[in-house]
């Protein structure tokens, strides 16, 4: 049975900073990992996310304040998080995609496995 496990949510201050994390198992073959967030009334949008080989990608609301990295041996994708904003408070998910179909890490449709989820929340 697969499981996504997302923890390290909470209530921060603008400007402060938090690390989730997406601890995996049962996944067999390929996957990358991706992390995507909702805001009440919005749609589940792309954060950040990791290839199979470590590269990261960023959309632009994470560049130059998020980090993603993983830990291959605790099966562990960390999403580091830094100069939160209130507009960053969502419930943020960690999705598994198999890349063997090169699939769009973007496209939350692609994603094979999802967590239940973590509220950040920021707080102005």
């Amino acid at each position: 049975e697969v499981q996504l496990v997302e923890s390290g949510g909470g209530l921060v201050q603008a400007g402060g900073s938090l690390t989730l994390s997406c601890t995996a198992s049962g996944l067999t073959g390929d996957y990358g990992i991706g992390w995507f967030r909702q805001a009440p009334g919005k749609e589940r949008e792309g954060v950040s996310y990791i290839t199979t080989d470590g590269n990261p990608y960023y959309e632009d609301t994470a560049k130059g304040r998020f980090r993603i990295f993983s830990d291959r041996i605790k099966n562990i994708v960390y999403l580091q998080m830094s100069s939160l904003k209130v507009e960053d408070t969502a419930v943020y998910y960690c999705g598994a995609v198999w890349v063997g179909s090169d699939a769009d890490y973007a496209d939350a449709d692609a994603y094979n496995y999802w967590g239940q989820g973590t509220q950040v929340t920021v707080s102005s």
